[in-house]
């Protein structure tokens, strides 16, 4: 992202203490460490640090000029000095400003689970039919879409943009700044209900996405009963589901999966329901912006999953899926049904905690206990203050207090060529699990 000084005047608005370079295209860093010769600065601040302490660095570092909002720190040093507000909120209106000056077709995606996936999909699709900008990696809050915004080059003719949130006004705030054509509403499930309170509040918060959308904008979102009952009808809205009658799923494996969707055929190289549930509203999304089912086809056929998503290897001699990017109650148990269903015997699953569920914490974990007892496995291995209220009662449940003794088990317990399902939240480090797996 570069832009001139009229372009930042018009896009921040700023007080101009200091000008006395001379104008041509600006770039911008938030870090000290990788600013360039040149670029502004501008200083963040987080819970635990202030980005305006380090504004003689970033100068000292090959800086031009720094935003601030402290009158008071002035730097001779410095060529350009713009006072503002919220540094943050400049940065935001930096990035929107370049953004509409590019003007993509922008795809705003949010989903209490699968959203990544979904981003993935989207951009294995829409690259096939432009030049297509995403969120890179976990880039789903405000300083990420900046990020995001500020990677698009002038032949840009896609963006898809991915928004996390953790409570109220969050994905209000990335749709105010990204105004995207097309939001797309993964699922609302009960991921972050510890801070929200409710179901209703989750769905509400999801329903964000639409604030900004373009008044000829569409909708596309899980058929999900909470969100046709809030769903103001400001825009058009598009609902996909599993029901709808018009799917029909031809082949599941726990690796990939075929299935037929409005008279055309589709393969995708991940397995579950979810998947296929994941791929409509991708489908949905590129059928209404114009592209041809072909190109719809190759991009689908050509996704993979990124990394703790599905990601499977053989370790010693065990085949290990390991699915623990994240966890709650939804996520788990579609991933439960995906390996327990398509996935050959011998099978064991193990599990840890399941974080951000309030005070029902403990219900939801023995409800995964008792949703194992619909299928058959080996074993179910747990770890974690939490996992220990899952039990299963058609299966051997075993919990552990750390994951040494957990791996210990699994090498001293099950037969070589076992197929071992790890699914947790972030937080329980499962990786861990796959290094003392593959210790000798």
């Amino acid at each position: 992202m570069k832009l001139s000084l009229d372009e930042i005047k018009k896009a921040v608005n700023p007080v101009v203490i200091k000008e006395a370079g001379t104008d041509c295209l600006y770039g911008f860093s938030t870090d000290t460490r990788t600013i360039k010769q040149g670029e502004i600065y501008i200083p963040i601040k987080g819970e635990s640090f202030d980005g305006e302490n380090f504004i003689e660095t970033a100068l000292n570092a090959g800086a031009s000029g720094y935003f601030t909002n402290d009158k008071n720190k002035i730097y001779d040093k410095a060529k350009y000095i713009f006072l503002v507000k919220d540094t943050k909120e400049a940065y935001l209106q930096l990035a929107n400003f370049y953004k509409n000056k590019i003007n993509p077709y922008t795809i705003a995606i949010t989903g209490s689970s699968g959203k990544t996936t979904v981003k993935e999909m989207m951009y294995s699709v829409f690259k096939n039919a432009g030049n297509t900008v995403k969120s890179n990696l976990n880039h789903n809050n405000e300083i990420g879409l900046c990020q995001t915004l500020s990677e698009l080059k002038e032949d840009s003719q896609y963006l898809i943009v991915e928004m996390g949130m953790r409570g109220f006004g969050e994905i209000e705030l990335l749709s105010k700044y990204s105004d995207p054509d097309v939001a797309v509403i993964v699922n609302s499930g009960s991921a972050h209900i510890g801070r929200l309170g409710s179901l209703l509040n989750i769905a509400k918060a999801k329903f964000e996405i639409t604030k900004y959308l373009k008044a000829d904008g569409i909708l596309i979102s899980h058929d999900n009963p909470l969100i046709r009952q809030i769903n103001d009808n400001k825009h058009k809205t598009i609902y996909f589901s599993l029901e709808d009658k018009e799917l029909e799923i031809i082949e599941m494996t726990s690796e990939f999966s075929r299935f037929k969707y409005k008279n055309q055929e589709y393969k995708i190289n991940c397995g579950g329901e979810h998947n296929v549930q994941n791929a409509l509203s991708v489908i949905e999304t590129a059928l209404l912006s114009g592209l041809n089912p072909i190109i719809i086809q190759k991009g689908l056929k050509e996704f993979t999953q990124i990394e703790k998503r599905w990601d499977i290897k053989n370790i010693n001699g065990f085949n290990v899926i390991n699915d623990s990017y994240n966890s709650n109650p939804e996520s788990v148990k579609a991933a439960l049904k995906t390996f327990l269903l398509y996935t050959p015997n011998p099978k064991t699953v193990v599990l840890g905690d399941m974080g951000e569920l309030g005070s029902d914490e403990e219900k939801y974990h023995t409800e995964t206990g008792k949703f194992l007892d619909e299928f058959n496995c080996d074993y179910v291995l747990t770890v974690g203050e939490l996992a220990k209220f899952i039990n299963s009662n058609k299966n051997k449940t075993v919990h552990f207090e750390n994951k040494k003794e957990l791996c210990n088990f699994i090498k001293s317990n099950l037969p070589k060529g076992s197929n071992i399902l790890l699914k947790a939240s972030r937080f329980m480090k499962f990786e861990e699990i796959i290094e003392e797996l593959g210790k000798n």
